[in-house]
This record gives C-alpha cells, sequence and structure tokens, in this order.
C-alpha cells in the first residue's frame, strides 16, 4: 500500500500543469526571442505550454495569479558540459554511470540509457534555476586507457520524471589537444592521424555494411556498435564536441572540421580568446567556463576569465558552464554567469548563453530556451535579477511541470537547525 502511495505521489508531480492555469503577472519577462525583454510583462501557463505572454494580456478567469512584481522570469538554465544524472557520489562506484571501462564500447556509449532521475543533485541544481542538462560521457582515466571517444551526450530535464530524457544522442564527445595526444601516443599530430583514420573506417564500413557482417573486407580497429555510433559523426548529422584548450589546437580542429566536412563544438577553449576571429568565421559555438583563468596545463597559459566576454564581441556563439563538468557544482552556473557579466559580457548574452544559445546548439529549442506563445513553459521567476546570488527562485516549471522549491540540503536544514 505505501508503495501504491509514493507511486501515485510521484506520477502527480511529474504530470503536466492540466487541471490549472497560472498567471505571472507584473514581472520582468526576459523571454530571449525577437520580442526581447518585457516590463511588466505578463504569462500565462495552460496545460503545461505558454498560452499568452506581453504587456497587456488578459488574465483567463480562475487562473491562479501570482505576483511577480519586482521580479524575473526567465526560461529555465541548461547546464552545459555536466555529469547530472549520471552520477550521484563520485567515490562510489555503483552509483556512478558517466564512463565505461569496456574496450569494445566507446563512441558507442549512449549515456541517456541508465540515468537517475531519483539522484538528489537534481532538486538542488533545480533551485539554481537549471531545468535541463546537456549530460556528457567521461573518459575512463585509467593507466593505459587509449579510446579516442567517450560517448556520446543527452539533454535531459530535472523534473525528476522516469521519462527524463529530453534529447538523446545529442552530440559525440571527444578530446584532443593534451589529452587526445596521451591516448594517441604523447603527440598531437598522432591524435589528428589517428582521428582521420577513424573517419576513413567509419565511411567504409557505412558503404560496405554487408561486407562486414560476413566478415569480408579491410579489418576494422573499432567494434561494430562503435563504427555504427560515429557514422551520423562522419557524415556531418551529429555534433563532434571537442575538448581542447590551445589556441593552436583550436585552429587545427577547426580545418580539420572542415577539411573532414565534421560539425563540431569546441568545449573548454581556454585560450579561444586569441583565436576568437576563426572560431566566429568557421561559425562554431563554444563552450567555455567563465571562472577559468588559472593555467593547469601549458595549454591553458592563456586563460582569461573575459574569453566569454571577447569571444561574444567577436561574434561567436558562446555557452556557459560552470564546476568543469562536476554534477556537484551544476548549481553554480548563474554565479559564473554573473562573473561572465562583470568581466565584459553584456547582462542579455550572458543569459543567452545559459539558455537559447545551447537549446539551439543541442537541438531543444522546441523544449527550453525561450519563452514564447504556444512554447513549453520552462521557466522561472526569480525574487530579482537572475545572476545575482542573493536573487531565488519563487516558482519553477521544467516543460510544463511546477516543480517543488524543496532539496534535501534545505530539508536537513529545516529538520536539524532547530
Amino acid at each position: 500500500m505505501i508503495r501504491l502511495l509514493a507511486t501515485c505521489a510521484a506520477l502527480a508531480l511529474a504530470a503536466p500543469a492540466a487541471a490549472e492555469t497560472v498567471a505571472i503577472v507584473d514581472a520582468t519577462l526576459m523571454t530571449m526571442t525577437d520580442a526581447g525583454e518585457i516590463a511588466q510583462g505578463t504569462i500565462v501557463i495552460r496545460d503545461g505550454r505558454i498560452m499568452a505572454i506581453g504587456p497587456d494580456v488578459t488574465v483567463p478567469a480562475g487562473a491562479r495569479v501570482v505576483d511577480g512584481r519586482g521580479g524575473v522570469v526567465t526560461p529555465g538554465f541548461i547546464q552545459a558540459d555536466s555529469t547530472l544524472g549520471a552520477v550521484e557520489v563520485s567515490q562510489v562506484p555503483a552509483s556512478a554511470d558517466r564512463a565505461t571501462h569496456s574496450r569494445s564500447i566507446s563512441a558507442g556509449f549512449d549515456i541517456s540509457l541508465g540515468l537517475n532521475p531519483d539522484s538528489i543533485l537534481l532538486p538542488v541544481s533545480r533551485l539554481a534555476g537549471i531545468t535541463h542538462a546537456v549530460t556528457t560521457p567521461l573518459y575512463d582515466d585509467r593507466p593505459g586507457r587509449d579510446l579516442q571517444f567517450s560517448g556520446q551526450a543527452a539533454v535531459i530535464d530535472l523534473a525528476q520524471r522516469s521519462d527524463m530524457v529530453t534529447r538523446p544522442r545529442v552530440a559525440m564527445v571527444l578530446e584532443m589537444g593534451e589529452g587526445g595526444a596521451e591516448r594517441a601516443g604523447g603527440a598531437r599530430g598522432a591524435a589528428i592521424v589517428a582521428l582521420r583514420a577513424t573517419l576513413d573506417d567509419v565511411r567504409h564500413f557505412a558503404r560496405h555494411r554487408a561486407a562486414y557482417d560476413r566478415g569480408e573486407g579491410r579489418p576494422q580497429r573499432l567494434s561494430r556498435i562503435d563504427l555504427e555510433a560515429l557514422v551520423p559523426v562522419a557524415e556531418g548529422r551529429m555534433p563532434l564536441i571537442v575538448k581542447v584548450d590551445r589556441a593552436s589546437d583550436i585552429v587545427d580542429m577547426i580545418a580539420f572540421a572542415h577539411d573532414e566536412g565534421l560539425r563540431i563544438i569546441l568545449d573548454g577553449a581556454e585560450e579561444g580568446w586569441r583565436v576568437a576571429a576563426a572560431i566566429a568565421a568557421a561559425k562554431v559555438p563554444v563552450i567555455v567556463d567563465p571562472l577559468a583563468d588559472l593555467p593547469r596545463s601549458f595549454s591553458q597559459i592563456g586563460a582569461s576569465m573575459d574569453n566569454a566576454a571577447r569571444l561574444h564581441a567577436a561574434g561567436v556563439t558562446v555557452i556557459l558552464k560552470t564546476g568543469s563538468g562536476v554534477a556537484h557544482r551544476a548549481r553554480e552556473l548563474r554565479y559564473g554567469a554573473g562573473n561572465a557579466v562583470a568581466w565584459g559580457l553584456p547582462h542579455a548574452a550572458a543569459v543567452a548563453a545559459i539558455t537559447i544559445n545551447p537549446a539551439r546548439v543541442f537541438g531543444v529549442a522546441d523544449h527550453a530556451g525561450s519563452l514564447a506563445e504556444g512554447g513549453a513553459a520552462d521557466l522561472v521567476l526569480w525574487s530579482g535579477d537572475p545572476l545575482e546570488p542573493l536573487s531565488q527562485p519563487r516558482l519553477i516549471f521544467v516543460e510544463g511541470i511546477e516543480t517543488p522549491l524543496t532539496a534535501r540540503p534545505l530539508d536537513l536544514r529545516d529538520r536539524y537547525a532547530p
């Protein structure tokens, strides 16, 4: 009986707000659309979708009215390059599904399978305004592991429902630069040659699947699982997240992607500001950590906290992340965006870098990233400027689901503080 009640409660929490119409009135609306920012606007939510939005919207009779005076409504934030949903306690291997140790599955590792919607890290991150995350697989860093790819990323939502995957297999993850060189035998040139050879193998496999299945044709270094997973990458249909920092490595990867017909997304790019013009000309999006300014290697000597601002000024599509992909630090995303503003990134651009930019780049703009009539109600009502640390969420919707403003740390505080 207890299990049945718990199941019913979970289903009720995960259901869209279909039985109620909610109107947020007199709030500043950061739409992330051509409508721009609307002062003293109203947004009406019905059946989990935005029914109306604007400065002169009539509130439907019977709607629950939320007073937004002094508050700001933004789209839910998207934490790019995270392990949310794939790890609970980093030092407990059984609770971590962020990397594979298999030698026959690398590119074929699909992190969208086996995620944990009950992770206690999700509500903590949600209270920081994060409604979605790009969950990316990590490399197995044990000595002797030489796998080129860590696997395929997925976009997830943080509503804590069983169907938490918004879009699976949104990108393949590859590390080049120092990490790629180490896996290829110690040289960057070897890593590039190996990557070119892999793509050639994948394209040959795609043309001769039948022969491969008969055991004929040339030998392949990768397993069939990995070859199949890399076909959309080689054909330019799936983007390749390339983890790279040094300016020269960035230029090399842009040239390589052009020659091979690949779609790439740069991740890290701590020296990206040095070659911002080249990145912009190639129309390559960049995921950066706005707090990265201390070189941890020779590839990051040029790291600077105005990296995001310089990239944006050059015309690059900037996506912000924080915590170097660590799920336990995802909640710092808005603080990182605020620091980027302090170092020259325009405020609206900083909000775009954690909302509409990642939504478009990873193909989920129909689920998140903006506030528009007919779109999913994926939003947060803040008590003030969302990039100010003292501002707090007053209302959170994740893809039409109103979520509670609770998390385990707050529950523990309330239980033991007295």
